[in-house]
Parts: structure tokens; sequence; C-alpha cells
């Protein structure tokens, strides 16, 4: 079996249905300009507790600025649970390699969303052409850290407060 081959089926292709650890049906698809106003209100139910590295921005201007960026620039995917946007996950090229952030709305951790949107990106970035991802992670985030592991990211690079990780596609 060739790399590729082992690759294309480690990440699945969005759109994907499945239900999650909490018996919810949850919808993975490819996220436009129309879903930014879902988008922002998700990440309107984060705390202070629940942000990471500065992100997602507090206020709810600088949250919509940021997500409209983001659909703009990104390869981005959206967790749907009905009409509610559960996770938003996506991926920005530079030059050879794409920078790779995924979010799971507080109510929703601890389900295998995190896991499923996360493949369903790796493999639209696979569809796009991008051949490398990295990410950076706070150090102390250890269930972030296991979910990349799991689906083959490895760490090269630490810092006091994060690290980075990698994968090659």
């Amino acid at each position: 079996m060739t790399d590729e081959a082992t690759a294309a089926q480690r990440f699945s292709r969005p759109p994907r249905s499945f239900t999650d650890g909490r018996d919810r049906a949850i919808e993975i698809g490819v996220a436009d300009d129309a879903d930014s106003e879902a988008v922002v209100e998700m990440y309107a139910a984060y705390t202070d507790a629940d942000r990471a590295q500065g992100i997602p921005p507090r206020e709810r201007r600088d949250v919509a600025e940021w997500v409209d960026t983001m659909l703009d620039d990104g390869i981005n995917l959206v967790a749907w649970h009905g009409e509610d946007a559960v996770g938003h996950a996506a991926l920005f090229p530079y030059d050879e390699t794409a920078e790779l952030v995924i979010f799971v709305h507080p109510d929703y951790h601890y389900a295998g969303i995190g896991s499923r949107l996360i493949r369903a990106l790796l493999g639209a970035g696979q569809r796009a052409g991008l051949d490398h991802v990295w990410l950076s992670v706070q150090r102390d985030n250890h269930v972030a850290m296991n979910l990349y592991r799991s689906v083959g990211f490895e760490t090269t690079r630490r810092e006091r407060n994060e690290h980075e990780m990698e994968l090659d596609l």
C-alpha cells in the first residue's frame, strides 16, 4: 500500500454526517460566507477559560472580523448540530505549508467532534493539494495535543508556553 493510499484512508472528505458520543446528529461541511453569523455565535459562547493563545477574540466585533478573515483566506469546515455551528476548523495556506486551527463549542467537547472535524479538514487539505500542515498549541492543552498526535502530528518545536506540531499529508 502506498503512502498516498494510506493517507487517503486516514482522512475523510467533507461533507460527513455522524452521531457524536452524546447521540447528537452532526454534519460537517465546507463553510462559506453565509455561515459567518453562526460561526460567530459559536465563538461568542467561549469564556476566558475556553480561549487558547488569545483566540477567539473577546469582543463580538473582533470575533466577526476574525471569522470573516478566516472564511476569506482559508479552507474552512463547520460542524453543525441542526442549525447551530458547534465546531470550526480551517487551514491557511502559506507557500508550501498550511497552518491549522480547530475549535469545538465548549458544550460539545469530549464527544468525538474534534476528531471527525480534523480528519475531514485534513482530507479537504489533501484534496486542495496541500502537502504539509503545522499548528501551534498551548503546552498544557493535553487533550488537543493527543488529538493532533492521533492523526499523525509530531512535535517539532517546544517553547515555554506552546508547542509547534507538524504533519506531512
